[in-house]
C-alpha cells in the first residue's frame, strides 16, 4: 500500500454526466474503489473546481455540505440529485495557516456547498459520501505557473491523507456545443480537440513543464479548446501538488459533444502505480 495519496484531475464535462455517465461515469467508481485498495482511505478531500473561484483564495469550511445546482435549463431530475457529504472545518484552519504562512491572501468560510464540478465527480467516485469534503474557491485570473506553486503549497496534504481533486475539463468549448444546435453525446472528436489534448499527454509524458505553463502559446488550438482557461487551471493545482519529478499520468481518455474532453489525469509518486492498477 503506497502512503502518499495521488493528486487527480477529473474532467466533469456537462451537468447530464451525472445522469448520462457514459464511460466516465464507471471509470470514476473505478478511481474511487482502486484508491481505497491499494492507498489508505482518504481522510478528507480538498477540491479545486472551475465553477468555484474568488478574487482571493477561500476556504469553504462549513461543518456540511449540500450539493449545490448551479446551472439552468436541464431536466428535473437532475435537479433532484443530492450529495450531502461533511464539511472540514479543522482541515480549513489548517490549510488557511499554512496558505497565510507562504504570503497568500487567504480567507475561511463557514459556509459551504458543493458545486456541479465537484459533487457530480463524488457521486461516482464516494456514492456513501462518507469522506468530509473542503473546497477551495481559487482565483482563475493567474497563470498555470502560479497555480502550480499553489498546488506545491498543498503538497504536504498527500503525505497527511488528503486527496487534493481538481475538477474542470482538458478541452472547453462550449460555442462550438451550443452554435448551430447541440451534437451528439457521443460525435466524433473534432480534430482540435484531439490535437490539444494529444499534445497535453505528450507534453505531460515529458515532464516538459516549461511547454505545459505556457500551453496557451505553444499548445496547438489552444485558445479554441480554452476561449477562458478556468476550466484547464485546476490541471496545474492538482500537478503542483504531485510535484515536477513526476510525470503526469493520464488515467481516463474520452470526450463528449466531439469537443468536451473528459480526460482524467493523476499527480505524483504514486500517480503511475495507480494507472497501472486502474488498467488491470
Amino acid at each position: 500500500m503506497n502512503t502518499t495519496l495521488p493528486a487527480i484531475f477529473l474532467s466533469h464535462g456537462s451537468p447530464m454526466l451525472a445522469l448520462e455517465p457514459g464511460s466516465t461515469g464507471p471509470f470514476l467508481q473505478r478511481l474511487g474503489a482502486a484508491l481505497d485498495a491499494h492507498h489508505p482511505r482518504p481522510k478528507a478531500i480538498l477540491a479545486v473546481s472551475a465553477h468555484s473561484v474568488a478574487r482571493e483564495p477561500v476556504l469553504l469550511g462549513a461543518a456540511t455540505h449540500q450539493a449545490v445546482h448551479d446551472f439552468g435549463g436541464f431536466p428535473d431530475a437532475l435537479y433532484q440529485l443530492q450529495y450531502n457529504p461533511p464539511g472540514a472545518p479543522e482541515l480549513a484552519t489548517q490549510v488557511e495557516a499554512r496558505l497565510r504562512a507562504a504570503g497568500l491572501p487567504v480567507h475561511h468560510s463557514d459556509e459551504g456547498g458543493l458545486d456541479h464540478g465537484i459533487w457530480s465527480m463524488l457521486r461516482f467516485m464516494r456514492p456513501q459520501a462518507d469522506i468530509p469534503v473542503l473546497p477551495l474557491a481559487w482565483v482563475p485570473n493567474l497563470p498555470p505557473a502560479q497555480q502550480f506553486t499553489l498546488g506545491e503549497l498543498l503538497a504536504s496534504l498527500a503525505d497527511e491523507g488528503v486527496l487534493v481533486m481538481g475538477s474542470g475539463s482538458i478541452t472547453h468549448n462550449l460555442r462550438r456545443i451550443f452554435s448551430g444546435g447541440r451534437p451528439a453525446v457521443d460525435a466524433v472528436e473534432v480534430a482540435e480537440s484531439a490535437g490539444f489534448r494529444r499534445w497535453m499527454l505528450e507534453r505531460s509524458a515529458a515532464t516538459d513543464w516549461d511547454a505545459l505553463f505556457d500551453y496557451r502559446r505553444q499548445a496547438p488550438s489552444a485558445v479554441d479548446m480554452h476561449p477562458t482557461d478556468e476550466h484547464l487551471l485546476p490541471w496545474y493545482v492538482a500537478a503542483g501538488v504531485g510535484g515536477r519529478a513526476h510525470a503526469p499520468q493520464r488515467l481516463h481518455d474520452a470526450v463528449t459533444y466531439g469537443c468536451l474532453g473528459m480526460d482524467a489525469y493523476a499527480f505524483g509518486p504514486s500517480a503511475e502505480l495507480l494507472k497501472q492498477q486502474l488498467a488491470a
